[in-house]
């Protein structure tokens, strides 16, 4: 086994890692850019090495940098995580090279899996289904838009490398086919380096069911059973559990059947899932989609089921030694299921959200918590939205979801929007209770509401800011800003306040009673912490978690989270000039397809941005004139930053 290990990665999967190495006694070397020189994985390993800026091209994507940084460290090994050089065939024959053992499947491997159209065509040889489409390598946009018009919509257009939704786009009818391929040639290009593409048929209401594996270099493949992951939004996972709740024994036989297959025809060794999509009606009838050579993020849905440790097979594989366990001894125990936590905000079409973490609350008990961040933590916009992960096991799937509901009703993290609610509102629904989920659920379904009003919001705000604030550091009764009146009958302290830029709510607090437009409530706050106060109205009794960011309260319960600010009705109306384009997330200007004085319809592009790994276009409002047009590409915007203006 070796005795040192360099974390070629960052965040929870770092952190991950970091623990089994700690818990074998093997020595760690971080990684880190300059953006995380003060993160957790940094602090947590025995040793750290700066390998650049923050830009990953630089730091987290450059080969040199990362041997260069095991050379100067002394690791015997690097271990990729996932993302980043984790499918990268270069750097694993870089390690080779280096005389560097590689915590990951072999350089010819993670060509043929990594080169979708090639993969598929090894499935064919190992007799596994595989989805119809046109999936040649080297087609051009000609080729593939000459044969869609003998297709059937809806089709899917991928990238023939990297993986993570990345450089796909769904396609309804052929008329809009040219749009996707350019759009989807561009994302493949920028995020791994390859515009290569294919077609194939999409299908609507489908499941995603993947299987894991693990092989040995003494000749062992095994499966370790499937996870359920259909719950996707942009083709991103957003929950994943095992096993699933639609595959009995004799198909979980028969996938992990396909699965070993393939990868002994690709002569794979290490760990590495194999995806398939089915459908809905009948998972019987499935079809081969990718490979990922690598760890899963869903990974620990699978270790909670098995027993095993997945990075520590890693490592006893890469060392050259046998999988300690056969076929027969993988029993699936229970249910898993987990939430991936996103640094993004669902009310606002879950654009990518950052900011400074001002106050975090993880969920107790037995739930385990993979995560990337701290209170004091920055999420930039350099990296993926993805900070944590919450993962639950119980004996059955209804305890199972019950216990992560609870877990994410737990959770609290101001300072940034999160999709912890959204999560907690998709676990309440039937389909998921049941189990009938597919892919397009997420996007058949309406964002759903927190239950709480604006006005309690804003009321729950104002007490709590009274609470904080209503005392003056003097004797002096005038310095007292809660009401105090000559006499001893308290007033009206009155607030405008904007909940999550909405409209001003006025509010009115006095004593223990706020007014927020539904007659005054009696409410007692009782701090109960550093950043939580106990609020009870009615009898009723809930913990809220607050904290500042300047002018701005954000407020935290069961999971949800609330931007409070003082705002005028002045302000609100200026900040919504009709025919106004603003920033909707931190990010980099990629295209500018208007011109000012241009003629554009509602609906047509002016600018497309790019921020956490996502494309978006911003459209014009109305029908009208591009007046002006305030950026460039290449340019740095910041969250709500004027773009351009269309005069209607």
């Amino acid at each position: 086994m070796f005795e040192s290990v360099l974390v070629a990665n960052r965040g929870e999967i770092a952190r991950r890692v970091i623990r089994t190495l700690r818990r074998l006694g093997i020595r760690s070397v971080a990684v880190y850019s300059d953006a995380d020189a003060s993160a957790p994985h940094v602090r947590e390993a025995d040793d750290a090495v700066r390998i650049g800026p923050a830009a990953a091209s630089e730091s987290y994507l450059s080969v040199s940098r990362l041997i260069d940084a095991a050379q100067r460290s002394g690791a015997q090994a690097i271990h990729p995580g996932y993302g980043f050089v984790s499918e990268n065939a270069r750097m694993a024959r870089a390690c080779e090279r280096a005389g560097i053992a590689w915590i990951g499947p072999p350089p010819a491997a993670i060509d043929l899996m990594g080169d979708k159209i090639q993969a598929k065509a090894v499935a064919e040889t190992a007799r596994v289904p595989i989805v119809p489409g046109l999936n040649r390598p080297g087609l051009t946009d000609d080729e593939i838009l000459s044969w869609a018009t003998q297709a059937v919509c809806p089709l899917l257009v991928k990238a023939a490398a990297g993986g993570g939704g990345r450089g796909m786009r769904v396609v309804e009818r052929v008329e809009g086919l040219a749009e996707a391929l350019s759009a989807a040639r561009r994302e493949a290009k920028a995020g791994f380096g390859d515009d290569s593409v294919f077609v194939e048929r999409y299908v609507p209401r489908a499941r995603h069911i993947e299987v894991q594996v693990i092989a040995d270099t003494h000749g062992t493949v095994l499966h370790l059973g499937e996870r359920e992951c259909s719950l996707q939004r942009r083709h991103q996972k957003v929950v994943e559990e095992a096993p699933s709740p639609v595959v009995g024994e004799a198909l979980r036989q028969r996938l992990g059947g396909e699965a070993v297959a393939l990868a002994r025809a690709a002569r794979y060794v290490g760990a590495g899932t194999v995806e398939f999509i089915a459908s809905f009606e009948n998972p019987e009838e499935h079809w081969f989609l990718e490979m990922n050579a690598r760890l899963q993020v869903e990974h620990p849905v699978t270790e909670l089921v098995t027993g095993l440790d997945l990075v520590e097979l890693q490592l006893l594989v890469a060392a050259g030694e046998a999988l300690p366990i056969a076929q027969d001894d993988v029993v699936l125990r229970g249910h898993a299921i987990e939430a991936r936590v996103n640094a993004e905000d669902p009310p606002r079409g879950f654009l990518p959200s950052s900011g400074r973490v001002l106050a975090y609350r993880r969920p107790g008990g037995s739930t385990r918590v993979d995560d990337a961040i701290e209170a004091g933590s920055v999420v930039g916009t350099e990296y993926d939205s993805m900070i944590g992960k919450i993962i639950v096991h119980a004996n059955d799937r209804e305890r199972a979801i019950a216990r992560l509901d609870r877990a994410l009703a737990e959770t609290a993290i101001l300072g940034v929007a999160t999709n912890v609610g959204f999560v907690r509102a998709l676990l309440a629904t039937e389909e998921m209770r049941t189990g009938a989920i597919d892919t397009g659920l997420i996007g058949r379904l309406e964002v759903p509401h927190s239950g709480v009003g604006e006005d309690e919001v804003a009321g729950v705000a104002a007490l709590i800011d009274m609470a904080v604030t209503g005392e003056r550091a003097t004797d002096d009764p005038f310095d007292r800003v809660d009401g105090w009146r000559v006499g001893g009958t308290a007033g009206w302290s009155f607030r405008s306040l904007a909940v999550d830029g909405g409209d001003p709510v006025a509010v009115r607090v006095r004593g223990a009673e706020y007014d927020a437009g539904a007659g005054p409530v009696g409410a007692v706050a009782v701090r109960m912490g550093p950043s939580e106060f106990d609020v009870e109205a009615g009898g009723l009794r809930r913990t809220w978690t607050y904290a500042y960011d300047g002018a701005t309260m954000w407020l935290g319960r069961d999971g949800h989270a609330w931007r409070v600010r003082r705002a005028s009705p002045e302000e609100a109306a200026e900040a919504h000039v009709h025919g106004d384009l603003r920033a909707p997330m931190p990010g980099q200007i990629l295209l500018v397809p208007g011109e000012v004085g241009a003629r554009v319809a509602a609906g047509d592009p002016v600018v497309v941005m790019e921020s956490m790994k996502m494309e978006l276009t911003i459209t014009a409002p109305v029908d009208g004139t591009i007046k002006e047009i305030s950026v460039a590409p290449g340019d740095v915007v910041a969250l709500d930053q004027p773009l351009a203006h269309v005069e209607p």
